[in-house]
């Protein structure tokens, strides 16, 4: 079977759009068959369809979605890639190697606060959500396997929360749910079901793929423009310094609580409703009533906003101080927002390897990558930045440097159908 999907135009068209024009058709090809084996073997079923969901790559706009903020983000070559057959039972199975068995009743989506920080969490939120807002729901089983890695920044639950919302849609409802319903389906799970503080910028990212420019004024309604990544001589590096953010909710809270905190002093809920005049016209009051780094942490806000409208404009002008931008982001996550190492960690990993690497030649922009704390770096190179990745996975080994690119569509039904006889 991998022949023949090797030999398969379609199947050569889909791996390339997803994966990226340099992508190894045949190893795709394996990873597909052995995922549908392992299914029709898990599930006993006759036939199945492929989804895929990708990661994503904050741009710019580090930490400012959810005080209703501007950000640019990507939907990334890295994806959950899950076999999937309708059930005509009200459940949903799903198996991935080294974890448990999801198993969800549909006709009961109660919270279960035991079930905080899993994957069936995540499952019943988005199946909650739906039959909250009037979508349809109904039972499938599926097999996934991932390579968007887990607690490194570029979003493995949201990846899985698109995943389930884009069965759903596609199974039980045409198809017809826009990106960012779906998106607002995977941050209600998140937050409500999963137990984790979010935006919905991660969310939005991988329901829409592409290039986004998104502004959170309303949340409810953002206002979303696609930009064309013109940057073809420039490779995109996202490296795993060994940290882990999976137990580092509390830092994350604290960013969001301390901006809130902010606009609280001025009678408002989300910084985005402050003004910049006013913030530091009341800068004595501020240093009077809250800690430095809350201040620190507001002054980013303000200026990360008009930075990622500065960066939008460079990208959409194919202009080199792009990465000026992104640099200044990454140095402002540093000094001001504080999220490159949590408080009292003496290993730093993220702030060590920016350290090294943005000493490299071809290193055009270099910054934390999503949440931080620990977890990710992402690095801007020049032409292919062979040299850049080979130096750094000396540092940190072979499975922890990527390279990726940008992917144009969001989660997705690849469109391949496969039943037992071909798999």
């Amino acid at each position: 079977m991998i022949d023949v999907l090797s030999g398969n135009k379609r199947f050569c068209e889909n791996v390339r759009s997803l994966y990226g024009k340099d992508a190894n058709v045949r190893d795709q090809a394996e990873r597909y068959t052995v995922l549908g084996a392992e299914h029709i073997n898990r599930f006993a079923v006759s036939s199945f369809e492929f989804f895929s969901s990708p990661g994503r790559i904050e741009i710019c706009g580090n930490h400012t979605d959810h005080n209703h903020g501007k950000v640019l983000t990507a939907a990334i070559t890295m994806d959950t890639l899950s076999a999937v057959t309708p059930l005509t039972e009200r459940k949903v199975n799903i198996y991935s190697a080294g974890y448990p068995l999801i198993c969800v009743d549909l006709d009961d989506l109660t919270l279960n606060p035991a079930e905080k920080g899993t994957s069936t969490a995540i499952t019943k939120g988005v199946a909650k959500y739906f039959v909250d807002h009037g979508y349809n729901i109904g039972g499938f089983c599926a097999t996934t396997t991932s390579n968007v890695f887990k607690g490194a920044g570029v979003s493995s639950s949201s990846s899985f929360e698109l995943l389930i919302a884009e069965i759903f849609n596609v199974l039980y409802n045409d198809g017809n749910i826009g990106d960012i319903e779906k998106a607002k389906a995977g941050q209600w799970a998140e937050k409500e079901y999963f137990g984790k503080p979010c935006g919905l910028m991660d969310q939005s990212a991988i329901a829409l793929g592409g290039v986004s420019f998104i502004d959170f004024e309303n949340p409810n309604d953002p206002i979303v423009e696609k930009v064309h990544w013109n940057f073809s001589n420039t490779s995109i590096i996202l490296v795993n310094t060994g940290g882990d953010h999976c137990a580092l909710t509390h830092c994350y809270a604290d960013i969001k609580n301390e901006m809130e905190a902010i606009a609280k002093h001025f009678g408002k809920e989300v910084l985005r409703q402050v003004s910049t005049s006013d913030f530091y016209s009341e800068l004595v009051a501020l240093k009077n009533k809250f800690s430095g780094r809350a201040i620190m942490r507001a002054i980013h806000y303000f200026d990360e906003n008009r930075r990622v409208e500065k960066a939008l404009d460079a990208a959409k002008n194919q202009d080199d101080s792009f990465f000026d931008f992104v640099n200044q982001s990454g140095e402002s996550s540093y000094k001001y927002l504080q999220n490159c190492f949590a408080p009292g960690d003496v290993e730093q990993p993220v702030a060590l390897a920016l350290c090294i690497i943005s000493r490299f030649d071809g290193v055009k922009a270099i910054r934390v990558h999503g949440g931080g704390f620990a977890g990710t770096i992402i690095v801007f190179a020049e032409g292919n930045g062979e040299d850049i990745v080979e130096k750094t996975r000396k540092l940190y080994g072979s499975e922890n440097v990527f390279k990726v690119d940008i992917r144009d569509s969001g989660a997705c039904n690849t469109g391949l159908r496969m039943n037992k006889t071909e798999a």
